[in-house]
C-alpha cells in the first residue's frame, strides 16, 4: 500500500496546506497516526466524500521522510477517486 501527497499550494491560517491520502483507508489511518496526527483531522465520510487529512508544508515534510509518495494534482485526484470508490463497495 502507498501514501500520497500533493504540493502544499492552498493557504489558510497563514500557513501552506496539502493532503494526505493513501490506496485504503486503514493504511491512511495507520500513517496518519504514525506522523501524529489526531483521527478526529481525518476529513472524510460522512464529513466529505473525499477521505483525506491536511497537513501543513512542515508535515508533509515529515510525511516524505517517512515514505510517503509526491504526487501532482492529477496523480491526487486518481488516488482520491480509487479511494471513493472503496468507499462505495464497502457501504
Amino acid at each position: 500500500m502507498s501514501v500520497y501527497v500533493d504540493d502544499p499550494i492552498w493557504s489558510r491560517w497563514g500557513r501552506k496546506w496539502c493532503h494526505l491520502l493513501a490506496d485504503d483507508i486503514d493504511e491512511l489511518h495507520r500513517f496518519a497516526r504514525e506522523l501524529g496526527l489526531h483521527r478526529s483531522s481525518y476529513q472524510g465520510p460522512p464529513k466529505t466524500t473525499k477521505p483525506h487529512y491536511d497537513l501543513t508544508a512542515v508535515e508533509r515534510e515529515r510525511a516524505l521522510r517517512y515514505g510517503a509518495i509526491r504526487c501532482d494534482r492529477t496523480g491526487i485526484i486518481v488516488v482520491l477517486r480509487q479511494l471513493q470508490a472503496q468507499l462505495r463497495r464497502a457501504a
